[in-house]
């Protein structure tokens, strides 16, 4: 079953733990980038005031105020990062120095939401089900042939079969290309991942992000049970994500969350 359910303009997975996980769609807002866009980055070219507004749209649609979220500066790299119920609020209103160069977010504290932005890479989760341990990671490419999903997996100090592990909404295999030069890069990581590319007509490799990461957290010891993958694709939904690659980067961004209530 799909993990990811449309509510109105954010899908989110149902659980009884008291968590909040999802990710954005692009309707719903008032960006202008693009027009009429649920736009939630800071960083982009977009209205401050329009990106305030979405994320109260999807604040309230959530049930989890502003005040409570937190954001890292992003680089595409594997640096992860300890948040405390102290961080609330960095980097929401507006962009600071603090969290630069990081991919990668975890927390035990409750009242905060986790949150990044997204346009075809890949939003990993983690949680426990036995204490409030929840994890956010970007993995595009680059953050998953760093490993950044085992990073996160290693950061948890309790029992990894407590681990759940969701691998959200990103762009799939028939819709990103990558050459040979960082396939090879994948294969050195020794995961059997040579089925994870499809060689194309432009002489280039189809990569499946999705299926490595899920290979990333088996190898890193979650039982097969534990994780659930998205089949929703940024590419191929372009009407409800945005598309970093397919709309050549004129475009918004979706926001990544989790969170634990109080």
């Amino acid at each position: 079953m799909e993990p990811f359910q449309l509510n109105k303009h954010t899908y989110n997975v149902d659980n009884d733990l008291n968590k909040v996980i999802g990710i954005t769609s692009r309707h719903g807002g008032i960006s202008e980038y693009p027009n009429g866009s649920l736009n939630m980055s800071l960083y982009i070219d977009d209205c401050d005031d329009f990106v305030h507004h979405n994320q109260k749209v999807v604040a309230q649609e959530i049930d989890f105020s502003t005040e409570q979220w937190v954001f890292p500066i992003q680089k595409h790299g594997n640096n992860i990062q300890q948040v405390y119920s102290e961080d609330k609020g960095t980097n929401v209103e507006i962009l600071t120095d603090k969290w630069h160069d990081i991919d990668g977010l975890y927390s035990y504290d409750k009242g905060i939401l986790l949150t990044m932005c997204f346009a075809d890479c890949v939003p990993v989760y983690l949680y426990s089900v036995t204490n409030d341990f929840i994890a956010l990671g970007h993995a595009g490419w680059r953050g998953t042939v760093g490993l950044i999903l085992e990073r996160l997996i290693k950061a948890y100090d309790g029992d990894i079969n407590d681990l759940r592990c969701l691998i959200g909404p990103s762009i799939s295999a028939p819709c990103y290309e990558v050459n040979e030069d960082i396939k090879e890069k994948f294969l050195a990581l020794n995961l059997d991942l040579e089925d994870c590319f499809y060689l194309n007509p432009n002489d280039m490799y189809d990569i499946n992000l999705q299926e490595i990461n899920k290979r990333i957290a088996l190898n890193s010891g979650i039982p097969e049970q534990n994780i659930k993958v998205t089949k929703h694709c940024t590419a191929k939904e372009n009407t409800e994500f945005f598309s970093y690659r397919l709309e050549k980067g004129k475009t918004g961004r979706m926001l990544a969350y989790i969170g634990t209530r109080d």
